[in-house]
């Protein structure tokens, strides 16, 4: 089953958002089986949309477009695709009593807008839509699906994991993608390639393996297609193994685990109470740590201490620290991970301190400089970063490598 994806709206070609929708329903569509031929942003113009579909026409046996169903005089998508495959507008008395039932559960006056969201090309079958007022419309051709759906991206991905995709892989009877995905972080690419290079060269003709570096972390992902079931999961694993029990002290979970659930559960599973002081990533990782439910289970808490003020107030950085060594040094990050320990009374604790740029660095310490610390009562780690990225990714980058500095720290001191 070859796909092609359109999205509509000028705010996408003109860089005011990203479309996200494309990469998630490639993803999607992957792991179901399905093959993404052509990705085509087209603008929200009525002659530009029919071109566009005819586009992905050419090349596909599913045309899936999301954008311009809404309320507003410029979603013309209907009636684009309307006038394409010859269809009249028609009113749906089912979708009016739905976005009337709706408006009044919600509060809103009712415009004129929304009654125009009841006309409906005449050949659509329409899809319920539970996330929003616009339904998705299913048009079944002799040799082709095409499928349209509103732009807005938790409506589009109800939408797609609901009805659309459960509805091709019945319509194309494709076999799924099964995939493993290794995570692995504190080792790069490069080197990573080459101590798994005599597992890649042996693999299987029908297993592929992909590499999907991130900032500071390394997914391995290895993807087969699911004509023998249970032989190819069985081979995928055993694969997975193999490359697991090579890069044992690398790897920190699989699939769509996180560093910060990984260090999380760590700390619960030795008993153990975590703190952050962070500088110059105002707060990052314990941004990341808290994304988790339960985390306070083991996160008691962090102190953001940007300035040498604070250092000294809240983290008790000794003065001649800071004047000798300065804030981005390895002595003042062993120190800030003391206080913060003591401080907030937790077994152990991770410090950072840089410079994430633009500006603020010197020749002995450029920007991208960054210090960091973990320790315990007994133990003390620390790490020095020369990073080259913007501000942003210096301190993503920094956060990440400190998550990693802190798993690494738990598995060989507990």
């Amino acid at each position: 089953m070859k796909v092609s994806i359109v999205t509509i709206g000028d705010e996408i070609l003109i860089g005011q958002i990203v479309d996200t929708n494309s990469a998630w329903m490639a993803q999607q569509l992957n792991l179901a089986g399905a093959k993404v031929v052509k990705i085509i942003t087209t603008s929200d113009g009525h002659d530009e949309i029919i071109q566009g579909i005819q586009q992905a026409q050419e090349v596909a046996d599913v045309v899936l477009i999301t954008g311009g169903l809404g309320p507003t005089k410029d979603d013309i998508t209907k009636k684009a695709i309307a006038d394409l495959l010859g269809n009249e507008m028609v009113f749906s008395q089912i979708t009016y009593d739905r976005i009337s039932g709706l408006l009044k559960k919600w509060g809103i006056q009712q415009t004129e807008g929304h009654k125009a969201q009841c006309f409906m090309p005449s050949s659509a079958l329409l899809l319920e839509n539970k996330m929003g007022t616009a339904p998705g419309m299913w048009f079944d051709l002799p040799e082709q699906v095409i499928v349209s759906m509103p732009g807005v991206p938790y409506e589009m991905k109800y939408l797609m994991e609901h009805e659309v995709i459960p509805r091709l892989v019945k319509r194309f009877n494709v076999y799924p993608i099964i995939h493993r995905t290794i995570l692995t972080s504190g080792i790069g690419e490069s080197v990573l390639a080459d101590k798994i290079s005599s597992i890649e060269d042996a693999l299987p003709g029908f297993i592929k393996l992909a590499y999907l570096p991130g900032l500071a972390q390394v997914r391995l992902r290895l993807s087969a297609r699911a004509e023998n079931g249970e032989d190819v999961q069985k081979a995928i694993d055993e694969e997975a193994a193999k490359i697991v029990e090579m890069l044992s002290e690398f790897v920190y979970g699989y699939e769509n685990q996180t560093l910060q659930e990984v260090v999380l559960e760590c700390c619960r599973a030795k008993g153990l109470k975590l703190s952050t002081a962070e500088s110059c990533t105002g707060g990052y990782v314990s941004h990341l740590l808290t994304t988790i439910p339960g985390s306070s289970d083991a996160f008691e808490g962090g102190v953001v201490s940007y300035s040498n003020a604070l250092k000294m107030n809240l983290l008790n950085v000794n003065p001649e620290t800071l004047e000798q060594h300065g804030a981005v040094s390895e002595e003042t990050v062993i120190e800030m991970a003391k206080g913060a320990r003591e401080s907030l009374g937790t077994d152990i604790a991770v410090s950072i301190s840089g410079i994430a740029g633009p500006g603020g660095g010197t020749p002995e310490k450029p920007v991208g400089t960054v210090w960091i610390c973990v320790s315990n009562e007994n133990h003390i780690f620390t790490r020095k970063l020369e990073l080259t990225k913007d501000r942003v990714k210096n301190i993503q980058y920094s956060a990440n490598i400190a998550l990693t500095a802190i798993w690494r720290f738990i598995l060989k001191h507990y």
